[in-house]
């Protein structure tokens, strides 16, 4: 059996410590360089989703949070009528949260939505982010369900191999519906 030599244990174990810190330090660095960037762009995508879900809206007011977190902002057009609102809410997914931003128009139609993030799996789940997806909602009002088959009236067609995702972007979108209704009193 062979003697430990306390070298033998040292420099190694200094080594890896001072590559360690060396590795951590460096990705703190980078974090706070980036950080500021990832913020910004982060509110920029929001903002150029806006537009897409609500076209009719030029503006944009405030942002007001509801107690579900729920978010919500009262789009307006060129001379300053509201037009409608545009609200944003996650539900859990295959891999995770999947966040949504949905508009509704005056007439408590869905004018748009756009999928801000997920992490559901590529080519299956991660196809919510397709407009032929995404268009399945347009026009729709009210409670929505899931159905594997049909995309009429209150059914929302389920991407193939996707109910999971399907089933979150529905619920958040029955989140976001049932806000709009406790916002507007169901008025049109």
């Amino acid at each position: 059996m062979k003697k430990m030599n306390l070298k033998e244990i040292l420099i190694p174990t200094i080594a890896l410590l001072v590559i360690c810190l060396v590795a951590t330090s460096l990705l703190a660095f980078t974090n706070s360089v980036t950080m500021e960037k990832i913020a910004l762009n982060a509110v920029e995508t929001e903002k150029a989703s806006r537009m897409l879900v609500l076209p009719e809206g030029k503006e944009y007011g405030e942002v007001t949070t509801l107690d579900s977190g729920i978010t919500y902002c009262i789009g307006t057009n060129e001379a300053g009528e509201d037009v409608g609102y545009v609200f944003t809410a996650g539900a859990k997914g295959y891999g995770g949260t999947v966040s949504v931003m949905v508009g509704i128009g005056k007439d408590g139609a869905i004018t748009g939505l756009e999928i801000l993030s997920h992490a559901e799996t590529p080519g299956l789940g991660a196809n919510a982010v397709k407009p032929d997806f995404k268009d399945r909602f347009l026009g729709k009002s009210g409670e929505l369900t899931v159905d594997k088959n049909s995309n009429d009236g209150q059914n929302v067609q389920a991407i193939t191999a996707a109910t999971i995702t399907s089933k979150a972007v529905v619920s958040a979108v029955n989140e976001i519906t049932a806000a709009y209704e406790e916002i507007t009193g169901g008025a049109n």
